[in-house]
């Protein structure tokens, strides 16, 4: 057996793996709970340049993972409803108009959100290999390589003076994350040169223009990133006194939660976290997690993983009514699969899948032909009424449109589904690579001495607990497997070649399987779900179902109606056929025995996240709220505190995955009687 080390040099980490013996010929395996880099390693693809930090993951070149499934589908959807044909509708989307695709950077409409759609659209073609969307882009990626200036500008003059006569740095910002897929999916040289014109041009800025602005200085965090990418293809040292001038002078996300516009938050949050890689001081690297517990702690009390910010968090607005903006879930998960590399931490990769499972299928129409603004964890009513003051913004924010008034989710929620679909395999720091998250799929890269291997995950994740790994080799080829295990698992069992390895897998870990893989070995991991029942202390005690990373909500009937749009692009309000005021009646003692698991028979249907094909549902009782009822603006009504009383006779209900749930309640009250409501009442 193997016994598997993960060192760094004495003034970084030493991480033991709890250790166990493998079957005769099996893997050796080792229960990790962080990754850490090495600085010594040698990996085969791009990781951090010291004096960065060592990269415990790394991204693969983009087109390395073949997405398949129900993952793949909801890919194709894109590419045929919002994201693949958004030039139809919006006029930010004009080529022939836009100063984006002007050489001398004139014209209309150069600021966020061509950079935004494209920031998606680019590698959704990628990702799926699609030629007309790869050739849509790249049309878009000439011009702006045609635009750059001797001084290293490049885009849009009228950002050169668009803060009083200061440059707007902050779309440039999104441009950039662009360019750098661009070219790890085709190599083009130009990127890093353009990228290197361009960041010495903002080297000469005075130090104040890091702080110029409203956007620029929130979210500049990505302009450090695209920073360490740069500096880790071309050594150039200067860009590390770039990096520090950017974030000694933006807003100081090291410090606190220094502002509360929801994607300012979701994008900001994780700023000190990346320059931790430069600075090496223990507080930025745990500043990510601070301001992430300090929101979640005070707007996140309910389950979907995102937070009441619509559109910015106030004191007092709390309820799972509140909505979490498009562009939120978006960028919250860019972050997660952001951190994950950078921490080599697995909770940010369970941050991710909650988020991209609960909250994000129901943005969206299920055909992907619209989006509302905000999405709830209690919503009932998607109708295109104003619901301010409650909502904060006016005007229609629940309503599904392709013409949103709030452009930035319109085209921003682009990057969502194929970045997820980037982030499934990661190389690691000793030659290895880690199925960071679960999705079928398959992976091409090097490994160990240089072999090229190939990977095919097969699984219906989430809606199956069960993945299986075939691996393709040439020859035979030594490398470690990285396996997480999801905080929510704490059996999980492991078989290579159909013998099952003894180790103790924690929950929240990576379990590295180190061996000699051969051509048509095959691994099976089993990760267990059980019904668990989470109580919301801090939000009126209310109560949330789950099974595995899936939250529940009540399957409430739809009936959708066209108010607007057209017949290709229609606008929709969504309305509720049958009572949704229920409370959840449980067994006092063990609440998970009152909910019983129902599987629709035959396999995964292409898009799970509707009502009528979620692969699994959960029946339960409860009993109707009389009392809780929507308001004169066709808002659900706020909670009521737990144990909540009523007469109402119990009936048994149904509940359904929270991302197939358009009408949703996700955050229940717990019905209490007597003796029940005393001991359920107990945080």
């Amino acid at each position: 057996m193997k016994l598997i080390f993960f060192t760094r040099t004495p003034a970084l980490w030493l991480i033991l793996g709890s250790l166990t013996s493998a079957p005769e010929g099996g893997a050796s395996t080792a229960t990790i709970h962080e990754v850490k880099g090495d600085a010594n390693a040698k990996p085969h693809y791009i990781a951090n340049r010291a004096p960065l930090a060592p990269s415990p993951f790394m991204k693969l070149p983009i087109g390395s993972i073949v997405p398949k499934g129900w993952l793949s589908h909801q890919l194709e959807l894109e590419k045929n409803g919002m994201t693949g044909r958004l030039k139809e509708i919006s006029p930010w989307l004009k080529f022939e108009t836009s100063a984006w695709a002007n050489k001398e950077g004139k014209g209309e409409r150069g600021w966020e959100e061509m950079p935004y759609w494209l920031k998606g659209y680019g590698d959704l073609g990628y990702v799926l290999k699609d030629d007309a969307v790869i050739a849509e882009a790249r049309k878009w990626i000439e011009a702006v390589f045609s635009s750059q200036r001797e001084d290293g500008w490049f885009g849009p003059r009228d950002l050169l003076t668009g803060l009083k006569g200061q440059p707007d740095l902050w779309p440039h910002m999104v441009m950039l994350n662009i360019l750098q897929s661009y070219h790890e999916f085709t190599g083009d040289p130009r990127v890093p040169t353009l990228m290197t014109k361009y960041f010495q041009w903002e080297n000469q800025l005075p130090v104040s223009a890091f702080g110029e602005g409203y956007w620029p200085k929130i979210r500049a965090g990505d302009n450090i990133e695209s920073v360490y990418w740069l500096y880790n293809r071309t050594g150039e040292s200067w860009l590390l006194d770039l990096a520090r001038k950017i974030h000694e002078n933006m807003a100081r996300w090291d410090q606190d939660v220094i502002n509360w516009h929801n994607v300012n938050i979701a994008q900001g949050f994780r700023a000190p976290t990346v320059y931790w890689m430069q600075a090496k001081i223990p507080a930025l690297l745990q500043a990510a997690e601070r301001n992430y517990q300090k929101v979640m702690g005070l707007y996140g009390q309910f389950p979907g993983g995102g937070f009441a910010g619509d559109e910015n968090c106030r004191p007092g607005f709390t309820d799972p009514r509140q909505g979490f903006e498009t562009c939120g879930i978006i960028e919250f998960m860019h972050s997660f699969e952001m951190l994950t590399k950078i921490t080599g931490n697995p909770i940010w990769s369970d941050r991710c899948e909650e988020i991209a499972f609960n909250s994000l299928p129901a943005a969206l129409t299920p055909d992907w032909k619209g989006l509302h603004y905000l999405t709830c964890a209690n919503q009932v009513q998607l109708d295109r009424g104003n619901k301010a003051p409650a909502i904060e913004n006016g005007g229609t924010m629940f309503s599904y449109s392709p013409f949103q008034v709030y452009r930035c989710c319109q085209h921003n929620v682009s990057h969502g589904w194929p970045y997820y679909a980037e982030e499934l395999w990661l190389a690691t720091h000793d030659r290895g690579l880690c199925a960071s998250l679960y999705a079928a799929s398959e992976v091409t890269a090097k490994v160990g001495d240089g072999s090229t291997v190939k990977i095919v995950e097969e699984t219906d994740y989430p809606f199956s607990d069960t993945v299986r790994f075939r691996i393709s080799a040439m020859n035979p080829v030594q490398f470690p497997l990285y396996l997480r295990v999801p905080r929510w698992c704490h059996q999980a069992a492991i078989k290579v070649n159909g013998k099952r390895a003894k180790l103790k897998a924690d929950a929240l870990s990576y379990v590295s399987l180190d061996q000699t893989w051969k051509d048509g070995d095959a691994v099976t991991l089993q990760l267990p779900m059980q019904v668990s029942v989470r109580r919301w202390p801090k939000n009126q005690n209310a109560a949330s179902v789950d099974y595995g990373p899936l939250t529940f909500s009540l399957k409430i009937g739809e009936k959708w109606t066209r108010y607007g749009g057209t017949d290709i692009w229609p606008e929709q309000e969504v309305y509720p056929t049958n009572p949704w005021n229920y409370g959840l009646e449980f067994e006092a003692r063990s609440p998970e025995r009152s909910l019983k698991i129902v599987r629709k028979a035959g396999a995964v249907a292409r898009n799970p996240f509707t009502p009528e094909t979620a692969p699994i549902a959960l029946r339960t009782k409860g009993r109707r709220i009389p009392a809780w009822e929507m308001d004169r603006l066709g808002l659900v009504g706020k909670l009521q505190p737990s144990p909540v009383k009523t007469a109402e006779p119990r009936e048994t209900i149904t509940l359904i995955p929270m991302g197939a749930a358009r009408l949703r309640i996700a955050s229940f009250p717990v019905i209490g009687h007597g003796e029940d409501a005393r001991e359920w009442s107990i945080p």
